[in-house]
């Protein structure tokens, strides 16, 4: 064969040439998942960074791509799993790709010559085989630099980046995310109704165990007690404030509020002795103020305003004396909650609120210290406020008003007793009515745990007097007890 015949040469140098361009194709591969995962790893941060302040900004900007980041944000659940999963698929390929780079810039040989060496100098690598721990080193040193370049390029850098610059970041990726969401939707679906199951199981044992727990404190309480000798009626007290204090978090709004059936409110169009009357009648100190109807409230006036004008003729316009800066609360706001907010804003009222803004009632600070001394008397309370009348031991007679957090209290019975039955109800009278799903007549009785519930007095519109029976307690062994 000819030396100087360049056909034997040219196959090394073309096998080269094919390597260095698989080289650069690889890393250049790399680079670019690498962007990518750090672009969508900086849009999460972007997209969930957005304040309402920024979006005002894109509104006056006249921003094309707010109607798009709009949609986005209704969508919390499905844009987040849209990005995870988009993420991971990224990540992954750039696993596979680093692995494949690094059998090209690092033989197989050199991993057996070093496994070689491993097992020469450590007595207890000799039991694995050359190839497996020439895989394994393979292998770790893949995990440790796409990780360390995941870490760096893919998360940190990105999100450091997209903290500073979200709107910019936000609007140039919600299009490509938008389309990501649209193509993925089948997965994201699908993952977030996992994570709904999910969360409802969660939800249920959290529930439960806190009301396990709540039992086990309120046992302990009175074991403590009925080791003090039966304990005397202040201790009895003590205990009772006790107990509240526990349950304290878990109280709603609705739960202790006043329902707008039983509100004293007055139209801002009445005269100022229709007024007068209405104050002396209802001997409140304050007073909320509507317009047309309860829904629309106007403010609360205070009778310490009037004061000043005890002597004007009915023609005087009181409307000035109305504060306006009224304190709106959601009926399931927790009334741990609404104390500081009465503490923040100084006042002693709230107007209570549903989900659609119509108004539900008011709530006041003393029904909130109520939950924890108990019933609060002034010198304008009837000297003996009767919410029901106690006829023997077992047989009580309550309003079909009465919240169902009194009546626990008064039959001293576990606040869950009724929970699996009474469904969105606060009141005795709802629990009729969720357990009947209709009116009662007159009359009619039900029964539940040993629990026997008379509907005594019923009109048209609600159930104004339930008659509860209480269980019979077991009969003890008289013998035995001698």
């Amino acid at each position: 064969m000819d030396p100087t015949d360049p056909i034997p040469l040219l196959f090394p140098s073309l096998l080269l040439m094919s390597s260095g361009l698989e080289l650069v194709l690889g890393f250049t591969a790399i680079a670019g998942l690498l962007l990518l995962s750090g672009i969508v790893s900086g849009s999460e941060v972007a997209f969930f960074s957005l304040t309402p302040n920024d979006y005002e900004e894109m509104e006056q900007e006249n921003n094309p791509v707010r109607a798009t980041l709009y949609e986005l944000r209704e969508k919390p659940r499905l844009l987040l799993a849209t990005i995870l999963i988009a993420n991971n698929f990224i990540n992954i390929a750039i696993v596979l790709v680093s692995e494949i780079m690094l059998r090209k810039v690092f033989p197989d040989a050199l991993f057996a010559s070093w496994a070689r060496t491993i097992q020469e100098s450590l007595a207890f690598m000799r039991q694995f085989s050359e190839a497996g721990l020439s895989g394994a080193i393979g292998f770790l040193i893949t995990v440790i630099g796409v990780t360390f370049l995941l870490v760096l390029f893919g998360e940190v850098a990105p999100k450091v980046y997209a903290s500073y610059n979200k709107v910019k970041l936000a609007t140039r990726m919600a299009g490509p995310i938008n389309f990501l969401m649209q193509a993925l939707h089948p997965i994201s679906s699908g993952l977030v109704q996992g994570a709904h199951f999910i969360e409802r199981r969660l939800e249920n044992h959290t529930l439960d165990a806190a009301a396990a727990s709540q039992e086990d404190i309120d046992e302990a309480i009175d074991l403590t007690v009925n080791s003090d000798d039966g304990g005397d009626d202040n201790q009895r007290q003590d205990v009772d404030i006790l107990k509240r204090i526990v349950k304290f978090n878990n109280v709603t709004v609705r739960q202790i509020m006043r329902s707008r059936g039983d509100v004293v409110a007055v139209d801002s169009k009445i005269d100022y002795h229709q007024l007068i009357a209405v104050m002396r009648e209802s001997s409140y100190s304050r007073i909320p103020v509507f317009e047309e109807d309860f829904d629309k409230i106007k403010g609360i006036l205070y009778v310490k305003d009037l004061l000043g004008h005890r002597h004007e003729p009915a023609t005087f316009d009181w409307n000035h004396l109305v504060r306006e800066d009224v304190l709106f609360v959601p009926e399931n706001k927790k009334i741990s909650d609404l104390l500081k907010e009465f503490q923040t804003e100084k006042t002693h009222m709230a107007i209570v609120v549903d989900e659609y803004g119509g108004t539900e009632g008011i709530v006041t600070l003393e029904d909130v210290l109520e939950e924890v001394i108990g019933d609060i008397q002034d010198e304008f309370d009837e000297e003996e406020e009767i919410l029901y009348q106690r006829i023997d031991e077992l047989n009580f007679v309550f309003d079909g008003k009465t919240m169902l957090n009194d009546v626990y209290r008064v039959l001293k019975i576990p606040s869950s007793t009724f929970d699996p039955v009474k469904g969105e109800a606060e009141s005795l009278g709802g629990l009729l009515l969720e357990m009947l799903g209709r009116i009662p007549e007159t009359g009619e009785e039900i029964t539940y745990e040993g629990y026997r519930f008379q509907a005594m007095s019923v009109n048209t519109r609600r159930i104004e007097e339930v008659l509860i029976t209480l269980p019979e307690p077991p009969e003890t062994d008289t013998n035995q007890a001698q």
